[in-house]
């Protein structure tokens, strides 16, 4: 399959009109990234003095006792995204979750679903041990290595 032109530039609208900061797609020998360069970098740089003045009075006494509780329920091993998509739990809308917390996992083993494209990919746990956390919701966007769960 050939990339045509059209194709291309239908993948560059959806890119600029959604939050996604890449696209990625693959077929056979073919493969082709469009990425938008992120300008809003620059633009929180000139907004970070104001939110940083103000973080600190709010977030030292938050992070505090909630840090000590997140802390622990994410130690474990990342299992990240491997593209841009959109996260499923469950293999369809009516079926039981691959994976909920407390799960135990083996290497291997199928734990989410990401959708690129219409294409449904399956992601594989790369360690085995037990779901401690679940970083993303059922229909959520994800990006390329977003954190979706830990295992320890």
């Amino acid at each position: 399959m050939k990339f045509e032109t059209d194709y291309i530039e239908k993948l560059a609208k959806v890119l600029a009109e959604t939050g996604l900061t890449e696209i990625s797609l693959e077929d056979g020998e073919q493969a082709i990234t469009l990425r938008k360069e992120v300008v809003v970098s620059s633009a929180p740089q000139v907004v970070a003095a104001p939110v940083q003045a103000a973080a600190p009075v709010v977030a030292a006494p938050v992070s505090s006792a909630p840090a000590a509780d997140v802390a622990p329920a994410k130690k474990g091993t990342p299992i990240t995204s491997p593209m841009v998509g959109t996260f499923y739990k469950a293999p369809s809308p009516d079926s039981e979750p691959f994976v909920l917390v407390g799960s135990t996992v083996s290497s291997g083993d199928v734990v989410c679903i990401v959708e690129a494209m219409k294409m449904m990919n399956e992601i594989e746990s790369e360690v085995s041990g037990k779901v401690v956390e679940i970083c993303v919701e059922d229909g959520q966007p994800v990006e390329f290595g977003q954190v979706l769960m830990y295992v320890e």
